[in-house]
């Protein structure tokens, strides 16, 4: 019988380039046909032929509290029931905003986007302006979305500035973004005492979560901080992913670190589309209508986002979320790497809050080179086995996974159990 998802995708791919409105939906980097999903419930979705996955995408880490969360529906039902758009200030705005003042260390204003992509593009647009300068630092395999000159790869991991990773992109532009590796220190002092009164901002992701999931050294994001302070330049976190998802105040709480400017997104919409980005009162001021630096959006701030991702907010307060969160997902991590130790698999992986990273390699990375040195080709076939068995992993070997409060130790454990069928039976081929 034809698989409804291969018909869709058929279909899709006549309409839409490569089938898909993402490009890593699409399943080009494990291959097969994408799966198209009809709903979801909890930690779990269905696809369109009615198979059920337990999930650890998660719509790529809003879904902090699982899908159709009741509370966080009924919140949606009854801000559209009052109008989908004003395109005007509503009460529920200056709610959302002065809980994100509250618990995001460092903002003191912010202004809500539609996305995570709008959040860093104008904050690197502002952190420009503010301080009159045009050059901006960023790292190798982090990704901040996709305006131009944020679209840069490295050259030869010197410093260099950086070549455009997308056609599109103006050389010209990609010139003024010098590209560093992650987690490298005296690389990043070597372009602060060449270029530091040309360099804007530093934009980082606390924990980087776009080439799987690496963690920072400590000395690192402690030279991220001083060098920009003592050279006048803009400290940029990006939490779009981390925001609300390693802890309850972000990277910069778990890290004791504040930056002068903070994106946010996935989260702290709750599944909707909503970014913000906020920061020091004096840098925010320098944005229209107080300031030279020109942000608008028709739908900023959109009233049934701005309700999911209050109630999101509300629910992941309770005492004792982000412990149970993050107990979850040490066990699953925990419970992989002992069903592929015990084995003899070449595997490893780490967590974060209710992050987490999974690596065909001995030992988690710390940069970019070394998440390369993964064996992508034996990530590609544990997914296509992990999805048989209804494991519902990130199509990429370069993606971090999340774990959500609706995650009980019935599907961690049945995850384990999945995968250490498959390892075990790899090493009895391999033997």
């Amino acid at each position: 019988m034809t698989s409804r998802n291969d018909t869709l995708f058929a279909a899709a791919q006549v309409v839409t380039p490569g089938g898909v409105n993402s490009p890593v939906r699409a399943f080009r980097s494990v291959g097969g046909t994408p799966r198209f999903f009809a709903r979801g419930s909890g930690a779990r979705v269905w696809d369109a032929d009615g198979k059920d996955y337990i999930d650890y995408v998660g719509s790529w880490g809003p879904l902090i509290l699982g899908h159709a969360h009741p509370a966080v529906v009924q919140a949606v039902q009854a801000a559209a029931a009052n109008g989908l758009s004003f395109g005007a200030p509503t009460e529920a705005e200056v709610e959302l905003a002065t809980l994100l003042c509250q618990r995001v260390p460092g903002i003191e204003q912010v202004r809500l986007v539609s996305s995570g992509t709008e959040a860093t593009m104008s904050a690197i647009r502002l952190a420009r302006g503010h301080t009159g300068r045009s050059r901006i630092i960023k790292f190798e395999g982090c990704y901040h979305g996709h305006a131009d000159s944020l679209l840069v790869k490295a050259g030869s991991g010197a410093l260099t500035f950086g070549n455009p990773s997308s056609a599109g992109v103006p050389a010209e532009t990609a010139a003024h973004t010098l590209v560093l590796d992650y987690n490298d220190t005296a690389m990043l002092e070597a372009a602060f005492a060449r270029e530091g009164d040309k360099i804007a901002c530093i934009i980082v992701e606390a924990v980087a979560g776009n080439m799987n999931l690496v963690a920072p050294k400590r000395e690192f994001l402690d030279a991220c901080r001083n060098l920009c302070t003592r050279h006048g330049s803009v400290l940029i976190f990006d939490e779009v992913m981390t925001g609300f998802r390693v802890g309850p105040a972000g990277a910069q709480g778990l890290f004791g670190i504040t930056a002068d400017l903070v994106t946010l997104g996935k989260v702290i919409g709750g599944g909707m589309p909503l970014g913000a980005f906020g920061g020091r009162r004096d840098i925010m001021q320098s944005i229209a209508p107080l300031g030279p630096v020109y942000q608008a959006g028709t739908l900023s701030g959109n009233p049934v986002a701005v309700a999911a991702g209050l109630v999101t907010l509300q629910q992941i307060a309770a005492p004792g979320f982000f412990e149970q969160l993050s107990a979850r997902t040490s066990r699953l991590v925990s419970g992989l790497c002992a069903a592929a130790k015990d084995s003899g698999v070449v595997f490893s992986a780490q967590s974060i809050g209710g992050m987490f990273g999974m690596y065909f390699r001995e030992h988690p990375p710390q940069s970019y080179a070394e998440v390369m040195q993964c064996d992508v080709a034996a990530f590609n076939q544990f997914f296509h086995v992990m999805l048989d068995d209804g494991i519902y992993f990130a199509p990429s070997a370069f993606e971090a996974g999340f774990v959500s409060a609706a995650h009980g130790e019935t599907e961690i454990d049945a995850t384990v159990a999945a995968a250490r069928g498959y390892f075990e039976k790899i090493s009895s081929k391999q033997a």
